[in-house]
């Protein structure tokens, strides 16, 4: 459900209405004095940015010294409603040279009012586009004295942008060497018990493209996914057999992906925008990849004595490497003394977080370093409780990994010129929140 708010308005810090909009009948006009006694008198800002009162619901932001209010009087999505105020000040900063504060406001009382008209109607949020908006909303904001005045990006085709076809990229584009930089990045969520089974494990990724291409390409990406794997088998009549395939969850795309397309043809079509951009979003909780496996041991030898064994075993391809790896392994508080041995690395203790930390700079596919150490603890009769052992954290890199089994099948890109694309693909795994309990 979108926002379908009923008013929206922008306060100062004492409460002052600077400027306001109503756009539905049904909340009375004196609904900013409900927020301003319940919420801004009872010192309750900070708490909770959605509060309901009486039968209407308050969605605010603070913005500088700018408060922002978003009044609905029905069920709404509250996060398109912070989306539209985060869009708004962007489209307000764009006309007002970078600045949006009480000043700004009160200097640009109609065109505030004129944009309000534009970018929401009866409640609904409509086109936020700077680019867009300025093609017919020619009105130059009053800047402020410490603001550059950006450079206007003349637009040829005016009619093709404010229809909305192409709203992301002008036209007129030109580059002496046509490249495409793709970047695969991916987060590996794993909680590990301690014997060994999982508890919970899920890959989140993003696609990041970086275009430097000449006119209005068109671009069509493929990748191993199930379901764009068995479309195409249908649309070729055949089956075709591309390794392994996965399945994507909960996939959000850019605003220049072809969605009309991508359900018909599960292909990810798009015209890029002009340089880096982030074309979708993904999820996979089933047939991850785990790039290291940990095998703790921690034996607790009386009141005042522990040893520390640890093992760690690089899953992904020996000629492969990981970077930046580091290891927590949690001791108690009253540790008094530690020693190590490692067969790869440097490992130290920080009292300041309780841990062992083990950093091995390249960490070698299908190696398994190890880690042994003795811990020294202070023996105190306040100390009765059992020492309750948080789980073993991780941090890494691996290039060239993807967890999820994500590959790129093909980058085709066409523009009526024919000029030749150079394709660079990478693939980078990082460690989400990755625990192991010991």
């Amino acid at each position: 459900m979108p926002v379908a708010a009923s008013a929206i308005y922008f306060l100062n810090l004492r409460g002052d209405v600077l400027i306001n909009r109503l756009y539905r009948d049904d909340v009375g006009g004196n609904m900013v004095d409900a927020f301003r006694l319940h919420i801004m008198q009872t010192k309750e800002l900070g708490t909770c940015p959605v509060r309901q009162i009486g039968g209407c619901s308050f969605f605010y932001m603070r913005i500088s010294n700018v408060y922002i209010v978003i009044v609905v009087s029905s069920n709404a999505n509250v996060a398109c409603a912070f989306k539209f105020v985060v869009e708004a000040v962007a489209l307000f900063k764009s006309y007002f040279g970078g600045a949006f504060d009480e000043d700004a406001i009160r200097n640009n009382f109609v065109l505030i009012y004129e944009l309000l008209d534009e970018i929401m109607d009866f409640g609904y949020p409509q086109n936020l586009s700077p680019e867009i908006l300025k093609l017919y909303i020619t009105q130059e904001g009053v800047r402020s004295p410490f603001s550059s005045k950006p450079t206007d990006i003349p637009v040829p085709n005016a009619t093709l942008q404010v229809t909305g076809a192409v709203g992301w990229r002008r036209e007129g584009l030109v580059y002496k060497k046509n490249e495409v930089f793709l970047d695969i990045v991916e987060s590996v969520n794993l909680l590990m018990s301690s014997k060994g089974n999982v508890l919970r494990c899920d890959v989140t990724g993003k696609i990041l493209m970086k275009c430097f291409l000449s006119g209005m390409p068109d671009l069509k990406l493929g990748l191993n996914d199930k379901i764009g794997l068995e479309k195409e088998s249908q649309l070729k009549s055949r089956a075709t057999k591309s390794g392994k395939t996965i399945e994507l969850d909960d996939v959000t795309f850019h605003q220049c992906v072809n969605l009309t397309r991508f359900n018909s043809e599960k292909t990810v079509s798009f015209v890029p925008p002009d340089g880096e951009f982030e074309l979708m979003k993904y999820r996979i909780t089933e047939g991850v990849n785990l790039p290291f496996r940990v095998l703790p041991t921690i034996k607790e030898l009386g009141r005042t004595r522990m040893e520390v064994n640890v093992k760690v075993k690089s899953v992904y391809g020996a000629k492969m490497f990981a970077l930046g790896v580091v290891i927590k392994i949690p001791v108690p508080k009253q540790t008094a003394k530690t020693s190590f041995q490692v067969t790869s690395g440097r490992a130290k203790y920080n009292a300041a977080i309780d841990c062992i930390v083990w950093k091995i700079r390249k960490f070698p596919g299908q190696t398994e370093p190890t880690m042994s150490a003795e811990v020294e603890l202070i023996s105190t009769m306040a100390e009765k409780k059992s020492w309750t052992r948080p789980p073993i954290q991780m941090e890494f890199q691996v290039p060239m990994f993807t967890a999820s089994g994500l590959r790129v099948r093909f980058l085709k890109v066409w523009e009526k010129s024919g000029y030749n694309t150079v394709d660079w693909v990478r693939y980078i795994t990082k460690a989400g929140s990755y625990e192991i309990r010991c």
